[in-house]
């Protein structure tokens, strides 16, 4: 898929795996926005709409991600994105059996890891709402120095979202 990280060719030694991918000379999209400490919505719809087929496809093949967050995502040398670091990910996963492994980076973690219940593909959607407000907010929605507190935010309250955005981006991340 053009829009994640193609693995070209993989070998190992007796003590290292090597896994040798296409090279994104643009860096991850983590400092992309740390660059511009923000970006504009149009900008943010762009790198979504990209990641959007990236999971879409992903799922088709019953694979959930499961670590989406800016510094997963590089871009080439054009301005694309690509979704790359796949330790996360679990494969032959559908909505009926699910998963239930606690694993992510915390800020998007989503309530259903939270609450120990067995998940699906939707929380990949989870962590690209989560990310697609980071985008345009410079920060993630829940975000708290105390885990715990940021822990029960997620599971118990709204996002605030800035006077900046859009009724239709408020829209489409609730």
């Amino acid at each position: 898929h053009p829009f994640v990280v193609s693995l070209r060719y993989a070998f190992q030694t007796d003590e290292k795996l090597y896994l040798i991918t296409d090279y994104y000379n643009g860096g991850s999209l983590f400092y992309h926005l740390r660059k511009s400490r923000g970006f504009s919505e149009q900008r943010a719809k762009f790198y979504a709409a990209e990641l959007l087929l990236a999971l879409q496809h992903l799922h088709s093949q019953h694979i959930i991600y499961r670590d989406l967050k800016l510094e997963n995502v590089l871009m080439d040398y054009q301005g694309h994105i690509a979704l790359t670091d796949f330790g996360l990910s679990k494969m032959n996963v559908d909505d009926s059996r699910g998963a239930s492994t606690f694993c992510g980076t915390a800020e998007y973690i989503a309530p259903e890891l939270l609450r120990g219940l067995r998940y699906g593909a939707m929380v990949d959607w989870w962590s690209f709402g989560i990310l697609l407000y980071e985008m345009m907010a410079g920060r993630t929605p829940f975000y708290d120095k105390n885990r715990k507190l940021m822990f029960y935010n997620i599971i118990n309250c709204e996002p605030h979202f800035p006077p900046t955005f859009s009724d239709e981006a408020c829209s489409c991340l609730r």
